[in-house]
């Protein structure tokens, strides 16, 4: 029996790899399956079993921590609208022109930012590409450090808090414990947050290194533009770009770190104070409006039904005893807690090239996580890095969307190839962070 529920796994694995929907493989192939076991092998499977799907379905209707998906969207989505990037990329770069690779800092710097913002991978790495790239471009940025700078950036709102991956990771462990260890959503948020912060660190010192020993890849910007832009009140202006999305940050994290509210009523605040935000930018109208909804529904519909296939999927795969089967498997293999998370982050890590991080979440997670419990590890610490490995995803070629969103918006003469090579010191960099965090997981309670 356990053997069918290793092969209605793979299976699901390989139809994903050829590219069908995940939302109805996931439900679709597990529901056929489930129907041919009943009828030629109904000892191990009845179709009664079904009647428990309603049940769980409503469970994820009515889950009070995914209300925060739709709205942490919609908070994204609207600010990306608000034109608040491009202001605060121009500030940036003027107050680092002097540095050689400033220009980089600055987009690492607004990324990190838009990340605490909005958390939305394909609005950030594409304003950054309409808005970055050119003047990159045209001040002699090497092609391959401009867009591995701006894909990094943009992938920064999967693990710096608020973060869609934090909220999809949390109700997926806690769903698949059975009892065993949970994680709290805002508990998640907190030990993200150093993580996130030694990430922008790192890349920051990346670019130092980069334009020190390759001084004509990252120029500074001339002198006589930074003193003239400094010329007209440099303090105001940083003042009123700085302050309206810092004051966000403060009011969403702030809020969910103190334990003022929890993260599905930080997000409503986050979608309120964002339309604020763009009233106050001029940029709000019907349209922007209109536009924003549907994109939010557009989104949310795909995220929900995906975690109802996923629903299905792990309800077949559970009855059929395979995640009993797989814990039993890997206790008896003999292998420690630390070598089973290190084959668990390699499958992560190898499933990114090919598959979106909420595939992975819904697919990957539930299957281990008991195993997890069962070893009696810190969920806490796994689940964070399993974040960082699932921001690889989104860099990791063939298949990284930021990749495909940042050659959506360059130029003709930007070609795949140097995408592609630009982006592999950042991956890089990532499996480093997950190295430090994985042999010293005290970092995580740093900011808990």
């Amino acid at each position: 029996m356990e053997f069918l529920a290793i092969l209605l796994f793979i299976i699901i694995f390989i139809v994903i790899l050829k590219g069908y929907p995940v939302a109805f493989t996931l439900g679709g192939i597990s529901i056929a399956f489930a129907f041919g076991i009943s009828i030629f092998a109904p000892e191990y499977f009845t179709m009664s079993t079904f009647y428990l799907l309603p049940s769980r379905i409503m469970g994820v209707v009515n889950n009070y921590v995914l209300m925060a998906v739709p709205l942490f969207i919609f908070m994204g989505i609207m600010l990306e609208k608000s034109g608040l990037a491009q202001r605060l990329l121009e500030t940036m770069a003027m107050m680092f022109g002097r540095i050689r690779g400033g220009l980089a800092i600055s987009v690492i710097i607004v990324g990190a930012l838009l990340a605490a913002s909005t958390g939305i991978v394909g609005a950030t790495v594409v304003t950054m590409g309409l808005i970055s790239l050119p003047t990159m471009l045209s001040r002699g940025y090497k092609t391959e450090l401009a867009t591995g700078v701006i894909a990094a950036s943009g992938t920064l709102g999967q693990i710096i808090p608020p973060s869609i991956v934090l909220v999809l990771l949390a109700d997926t462990i806690n769903s698949s414990s059975r009892g065993g260890g949970s994680v709290d959503v805002g508990t998640l948020f907190s030990a993200a947050l150093f993580p996130g912060l030694l990430l922008v660190g790192l890349y920051v010192f990346y670019i130092l290194i980069k334009a020190w020993i390759h001084k004509n890849d990252a120029p500074s910007i001339p002198k006589e533009e930074i003193i003239a832009f400094r010329a007209d009140n440099l303090t105001s202006k940083i003042v009123k770009v700085l302050l309206l999305p810092l004051l966000l940050i403060v009011l969403v994290l702030g809020s969910i770190f103190t334990g003022v509210a929890s993260p599905t009523e930080a997000s409503a605040i986050g979608a309120i104070g964002a339309t604020i935000l763009t009233i106050i930018q001029k940029k709000f109208s019907f349209t922007i409006l209109k536009d924003v909804a549907q994109e939010t529904t557009r989104l949310t519909s795909m995220v929900f039904f995906i975690l109802l296939g996923a629903t299905t999927f792990t309800l077949v795969f559970r009855t059929l005893g395979g995640d009993q089967y797989l814990q039993d498997l890997i206790l008896s293999s003999q292998l420690t807690p630390l070598m089973f998370l290190l084959l668990v982050m390699c499958v992560i890590f190898i499933a990114g090239f090919f598959i979106d991080f909420i595939e992975i979440i819904f697919i990957v997670v539930p299957v281990v996580t008991p195993v997890f419990n069962a070893l009696d590890m810190n969920m806490l610490w796994v689940g964070i890095l399993m974040a960082l490995n699932l921001q690889t995803s989104f860099l990791t070629p063939p298949f990284g969307f930021a990749l495909f969103y940042l050659k959506g918006v360059a130029p003709e003469k930007v070609k795949t190839s140097q995408i592609y090579r630009g982006i592999i010191p950042f991956i890089v960099i990532q499996l480093i962070v997950i190295g430090i965090v994985m042999f010293y997981p005290k970092l995580i309670f740093i900011s808990v």
